[in-house]
């Protein structure tokens, strides 16, 4: 190639070179997420107006995808975003690189793109993640990739706009002991653990530092620490977050200066025009050398050798797919088992599941009733079908279905009530389907209230005031439901967050018994007054003055409903299989001796089976939880971290199975204030479920032990803004 014609490729939409038989490439493509939950509409991504490739399958958001704890699942759903993927290239309806997963934790309630996450636990996110990427990929190293998966955006990333902040110039101040512990977790998983093809780096700085222009995070940390050197693997900015480097972040003084600092750093592929517009005077100027660029266009089209696009058809069954390989009845079917899966039930005074014998009439209520594209929240593509929850209703024999949507999220007023409240006082049970929507939360969007609109408690107030049994279903994020919990009118909430384009079948299912509810909340449940407590800015997660904690690791006060929480038709027992030692003990040292795994975080620690009996009468799923506390390691001390979990199938009544959870000594370990991932010695409690069911003690003994020392960040030098060396190979800024 030339230096015009590398230059040329550097961005997201890349032209090629003709002379050599390069073809042109959108590197864009978005798949569940933007392929967050199934291929979605993007640049690269080319859905027809009808017939074949006119639509692909729909599945929940990832927030409702999450309160599954279900990895198999998880891992099933990837794969048919990959299979649709793949078919839609081979006809030239999509790339191959797809930039999905947003594992960024989900710690504030307010920010807009929670919904496109798993949810607020960092151990959550790493086995969601890696099921996430296996799929996608077709394995952790396949000979020929599937598709490439995108972890995306690193780091510290979780504001859109929030009281004159933008995401396009925030700083994210974060302690090194924060960052490792919390926000970096994931994309370790992803780079390090899970051989992730590419990563995105994020719009904000992390202080002081743009992400895209930062070597400490791009180079120190996810090429060097984490062993992240595949010729295949490439970071991508997000779109435009090169500019944003310049302008508003100010960190460079030119615009040669951005992009060589972007690509110097390690940003291979700019999404935006930047590199292509200031290269080639950035390289005259002598602020980046030629050499740096050959590499990132190497680790680009690489990755496209790994993904077998130049071999011949015959190279890869992959290329035999096709429109018939896209929306099958199993993959229709995966959907509706994703959302009901999700399905989390958070109060039932003993009305649900509903006795469809005795059921004349149900009132269908609420602007989420007759949802169609609001059921897929941010970043979709076309559904070969959107069953809201009164199609659903509208489906059950002998029931007639009374519909009255009344006030909106953007017509609250009252002239839009006498629908709902007529539909109400002639129906035996009233169903009322409301909360938030896209219009509310998005990207780009974040909320200042976390409490239900007025007009909604009004309304839901008044038609549950009948007499009549009266149900919420709670959609879109979680909300502040104190108003309800505590209403006797109000028979039962169920959170159904964005369920996808069978999710009004799942959620009626599930109402009247045909399906199970036994999801778990993702995520805190605060009270509304949480979001007066801590700015949205404040990256802290230990309490602190201006601050009670972020997600129920540090949070100090009660929750509405906590991390974890769920309950089911049946009722359930846990205890610890076998005979359990309350004194066992295990010296620090003879942990690792035998240990083999490539870092020694990954080392087993222990295995546990956890024995389910269903002492109730109905058969349903069961995820079993385990978390571990302690006054081990630097105060101040978490209430509790995720360790463990597995989602039981089908446990029928009077029976009993068995949750295996294995432990490795990272589960154990805490992060001391320089970021190294420490093993402490003291006593550890081992708890089950949300609220406890059981626990189990035992004690490290020995000399704290350091799993993994981190690498210090340099400083950033106060006059230039930057850090004092930003190194790669010849390259000195």
């Amino acid at each position: 190639m030339t230096l015009e014609e590398k230059i040329n490729n550097t961005g997201s939409t890349s032209p090629g070179v003709p002379r050599l038989g390069l073809p042109a490439y959108q590197w864009w493509q978005e798949g569940q997420d933007k392929a967050l939950h199934g291929v979605a509409s993007s640049p690269g991504v080319n859905f027809s107006a009808s017939g074949n490739f006119s639509y692909a399958t729909s599945f929940p958001q990832p927030i409702l995808m999450g309160a599954a704890f279900d990895d198999e699942l998880i891992e099933a759903v990837a794969t048919v975003v990959s299979t649709e993927g793949r078919a839609f290239n081979n006809f030239n309806r999509s790339g191959l690189d797809f930039w999905t997963p947003n594992i960024n934790p989900y710690k504030d309630p307010r920010w807009g793109r929670g919904q496109e996450t798993p949810g607020e636990d960092p151990f959550h996110l790493k086995s969601y993640v890696n099921s996430f990427i296996t799929g996608l990929q077709g394995g952790r190293d396949p000979a020929i990739k599937k598709v490439v998966a995108t972890c995306k955006h690193f780091a510290a990333y979780d504001l859109e706009s929030w009281e004159g902040n933008y995401r396009y110039q925030f700083d994210a101040l974060v302690s090194t002991q924060d960052l490792v512990e919390y926000y970096l977790q994931p994309f370790q998983q992803c780079a390090r653990d899970s051989n992730v093809g590419a990563v995105m780096c994020s719009y904000n700085a992390v202080n002081g530092v743009p992400s895209c222009a930062d070597d400490y995070l791009l180079q120190t940390i996810l090429r060097e620490h984490w062993g992240w050197t595949n010729e295949n693997q490439w970071v991508t900015s997000d779109c435009d977050a090169i500019q944003n480097i310049y302008m508003p972040h100010e960190y460079t003084s030119t615009r040669e200066e951005t992009v060589a600092a972007a690509l110097i750093a390690g940003t291979d592929v700019n999404c935006g025009e930047y590199y292509q517009q200031h290269l080639g005077a950035a390289i005259s100027q002598g602020l980046v050398n030629e050499s740096t660029l050959d590499q990132a266009l190497i680790r680009q089209y690489s990755s496209l050798v790994k993904l077998g696009y130049f071999d011949p058809a015959t190279a890869t069954p992959y290329r035999a797919l096709s429109w018939s390989d896209v929306s099958t009845p199993a993959s229709d079917q995966l959907a509706y088992k994703a959302a009901v899966e999700g399905l989390t039930l958070l109060k039932n005074d003993g009305i649900l599941p509903l006795d469809t014998d005795s059921l004349k009439s149900i009132a269908v209520l609420g602007d989420w009733a007759n949802a169609t594209t609001q059921m897929q929240g941010n970043y979709y593509g076309v559904a070969p079908y959107l069953h809201s929850p009164l199609y659903a209703v509208q489906q059950l024999r002998g029931v007639s279905a009374n519909y009255g949507s009344g006030p909106t999220q953007g017509n609250p007023t009252t002239d839009s009530w006498d629908q709902p409240l007529s539909a109400a006082d002639k129906s035996d049970v009233i169903v009322y389907f409301g909360g938030i929507d896209i219009s509310v939360e998005s990207e780009g969007m974040d909320r200042y209230s976390i409490n239900w609109q007025g007009f909604q408690i009004d309304l839901i107030n008044q038609v549950c005031a009948m007499g009549k049994p009266c149900i919420l279903v709670q959609m879109g994020d979680q909300l502040d439901n104190t108003p309800f919990i505590n209403n006797p009118n109000i028979s039962a909430i169920l959170w159904g967050g964005y369920p996808g384009m069978a999710g009004g079948d799942a959620i009626v299912n599930l109402l009247i018994g045909k399906e199970a509810p036994a999801g778990r909340l993702p995520v805190t449940q605060y009270p509304t007054d949480y979001v007066n407590q801590v700015a949205m800015t404040n990256m802290s997660l230990r309490p602190g003055e201006n601050n009670p904690g972020r997600t129920y690791i540090w949070y100090k006060d009660t929750p509405v409903y906590p991390f974890g929480y769920g309950i089911h038709y049946t009722n359930f027992t846990t205890s610890f299989a076998g005979t359990t030692d309350e004194t066992a003990s295990y010296a620090i040292s003879d942990l690792t001796k035998k240990c083999t795994a490539a870092y020694l975080d990954l080392c087993p620690f222990q295995s546990f089976e956890i024995d389910v009996q269903n002492t109730g009468t109905r058969t349903s799923d069961f995820v079993t939880l385990a978390f571990i506390a302690g006054q081990h390691g630097p105060a101040p001390h978490p209430n509790k971290q995720l360790v463990a979990y597995q989602r039981l199938h089908n446990v029928t009544a009077s029976t009993t199975q068995t949750a295996n959870l294995s432990l490795t000594l990272g589960n154990l370990a805490r992060v001391d204030e320089l970021g190294n991932t420490v093993l402490y010695p003291g006593n550890y409690t081992m708890l089950i479920d949300v609220p406890t069911r059981a626990m189990l003690n035992f004690t490290l003994t020995g000399t704290a032990m350091t799993l993994d020392a981190w690498p210090q960040a340099p400083p950033v030098n106060t006059t230039t803004k930057r850090r004092t060396k930003i190194l790669d190979g010849e390259n000195v800024i």
